[in-house]
């Protein structure tokens, strides 16, 4: 990966600020894309200090111009793209029938146009360079999770969005992996939003129990170095995804609801 040209969005915190440290770590060039300005040009700016070669650039995903704009100053600086890591993303927790729509539309928005704009753009590169075009998942986009509707939804849609991409292109030499992780120790359930459109605050879940957003980097670079073509990390994932190849996905369904409900302020008992 030294010299390889990385974009990664959502890029100024957690999974995605990871990420880039480990990109950098192995002498790629990264272009950080987050919506978030001050945490951007602070993270970028550190890394500067560094000595490693960061693009910084402000990005709101859900706006197909940022995404246009993103693709058009990387091929600016570097005239090439190589890896496009589509990290960024929000979360919600309520019922679907108490949720307000605004509220499914604004993580569409973020989570599966966010994906698909910049995807589209970048696309032409990275057919050019034999690149790998790569979708931050969830198992949640494999099977629904109760409260998490507008979310599961999201990333059903991730996920057949890129498959397709990797049907159409399988003669073209693209690379594509959808990349599930599990829950990570990040900020995303507190700024996940509640039924209507306001931020919960307090993760419900011990984050002190998840996976680092350094250990599940580490599995990105790793995946897309080897060009592996799906990932579901973490052991609750893969044994949601055995059963239901045993088609047994009525116990998924009791399981999820089960451990879902015992959160702190669940919306269903």
């Amino acid at each position: 990966m030294k010299g390889k040209v990385i974009i990664i969005t959502g890029a100024a915190s957690g999974i995605g600020l990871a990420t880039s440290r480990v990109y950098l770590e192995k002498g790629s060039r990264v272009v950080m894309a987050d919506i978030n300005r001050e945490d951007l040009e602070r993270e970028a700016g550190e890394l500067k200090n560094m000595g490693f070669e960061v693009l910084p650039v402000l990005t709101d995903v859900s706006k197909v111009e940022d995404c246009r704009m993103l693709i058009e100053k990387t091929i600016e600086k570097y005239s090439r793209i190589d890896v496009l890591i589509n990290n960024a993303g929000i979360s919600m927790r309520s019922l679907f029938q108490e949720t307000d729509l605004s509220v499914f539309k604004k993580v569409m928005d973020v989570n599966f146009w966010g994906t698909a704009y910049c995807s589209y753009h970048a696309l032409p590169h990275l057919l050019k360079t034999g690149g790998s075009l790569v979708g931050i998942t969830s198992v949640a986009g494999r099977h629904g999770m109760p409260g998490r509707t507008a979310y599961s939804s999201s990333k059903f849609a991730i996920h057949g969005l890129l498959e397709t991409i990797r049907i159409e292109n399988i003669k073209n030499g693209l690379h594509v992996l959808t990349f599930a992780p599990g829950f990570t120790a990040t900020s995303v359930r507190n700024h996940a939003l509640t039924a209507d459109g306001k931020e919960q605050g307090v993760s419900p879940r011990k984050e002190k129990k998840m996976m680092t957003p350094e250990q599940v980097a580490v599995k990105i670079y790793k995946c897309v170095k080897r060009r592996r073509r799906d990932m579901v990390l973490s052991w609750e994932g893969k044994s949601t995804m055995l059963t239901k190849h045993l088609y047994l996905a009525w116990i998924v369904d009791r399981v999820y609801y089960k451990q879902l409900s015992k959160e702190p302020g669940s919306p269903f008992k």
